[in-house]
């Protein structure tokens, strides 16, 4: 009987040690010992391990999630420039800079000239990043998103009553839009609208 228990143990050792590639613990062992097979189990590498890949896209996803609440941010701000007829209770160059700041100050001007203000939600979606580059001097993002401005109504500034406006006007449409960080914050550089319903 202990030789047949001998025998089946070297067989199950051999098999174990074939299937394992671990013969030389197991003949230390003699495949009896509970304990080997922990110390086995703690050589094992740890399943915890980050792949690097991941950790590597962590600071490009973390970017374009930052350039995309700034947008949004931007467009906050947008809806109370052109809401405010004299311009002066929002500071947009917290915002935006180059010439999406100059073409947004130079348009509210002008509605608010013709005495209209615009007031409303205007809602972005789809939102998606075409270019990242988070290695250059100035980290930027390209976003293509669609804008609708469908809740945004032009009123007169004094009565409050609904401008008149083009019928066939688009109401939701792609933007592109570029978006730079700056050392005092992200800010939206262009916005072009591409005159495609979305």
């Amino acid at each position: 009987m202990q030789r047949r228990a001998h025998h089946s143990t070297v067989h199950f050792c051999k098999v174990a040690a074939a299937s394992l590639t671990l013969c030389a613990l197991l003949a230390l062992t003699s495949c009896s010992s509970s304990d080997g097979d922990d110390q086995a189990t703690d050589k094992s590498p740890a399943a915890t391990e980050s792949p690097t890949p991941t950790a590597s896209a962590a600071p490009q996803e973390t970017t374009k999630k930052e350039a995309i609440a700034a947008y949004r941010a931007y467009w906050q701000a947008m809806e109370k420039l052109y809401a405010d007829p004299t311009g002066k209770n929002v500071h947009l160059e917290e915002y935006a800079a180059s010439a999406a700041l100059a073409n947004a100050q130079k348009d509210a001007k002008l509605a608010h000239d013709r005495g209209n203000v615009l007031v409303g939600d205007v809602a972005i979606t789809e939102s998606t990043v075409t270019k990242a580059d988070t290695n250059g001097k100035i980290p930027n993002v390209i976003l293509l998103s669609c804008l609708d401005i469908s809740e945004w109504e032009t009123v007169k500034a004094k009565t409050k009553k609904p401008v008149d406006l083009p019928d066939n006007r688009l109401l939701k449409y792609q933007i592109v839009s570029a978006v730079e960080k700056y050392p005092e914050g992200w800010r939206v550089t262009s916005d072009e609208p591409q005159g495609k319903s979305c």
